[in-house]
């Protein structure tokens, strides 16, 4: 099992940026895909940005290519989400997950462990 702490949300203006951190633990971090997900007022949960266990390949949500970068430490056993060029349509809790396996980096329902989220509010 993993615990996952999401932190590094808050509000920021159309245009401005934000770093947020996952803090996973647990001794077996490395071996886990890491995935970023957010959910807005009245919405489903989306998927945002996934990570391989090494790092070596990512992968990203249409709507945040080019402007938010996953990332990785493992040996900080933490995973990052700095997101640049903010919008409000950015506004959403965001969540991190884990899955060793996950068959499908993009479907939230491949990832058994969660964060509590954390509240990212972008105003215009």
């Amino acid at each position: 099992q993993v615990q996952l702490v999401e932190s590094g949300g808050g509000l920021v203006q159309a245009g401005g940026s934000l770093r947020l951190s996952c803090a996973a633990a647990g001794r077996t971090f490395s071996t886990y895909v890491m995935g970023w997900f957010r959910q807005a007022p009245g919405k489903g949960r989306e998927f945002v940005a996934a990570i391989t266990r090494r790092g070596s390949n990512t992968y990203y949500a249409d709507s945040v290519k080019g402007r938010f970068t996953i990332s990785r430490d493992n040996a900080k056993n933490t995973v990052y989400l700095q997101m640049n060029s903010l919008k409000p349509e950015d506004t959403a809790v965001y969540y991190c997950a884990a899955d060793p396996f996950p068959s499908n980096y993009y479907s939230d329902s491949q990832y058994d462990y969660w964060g509590q989220g954390t509240q990212v509010t972008v105003s215009s």
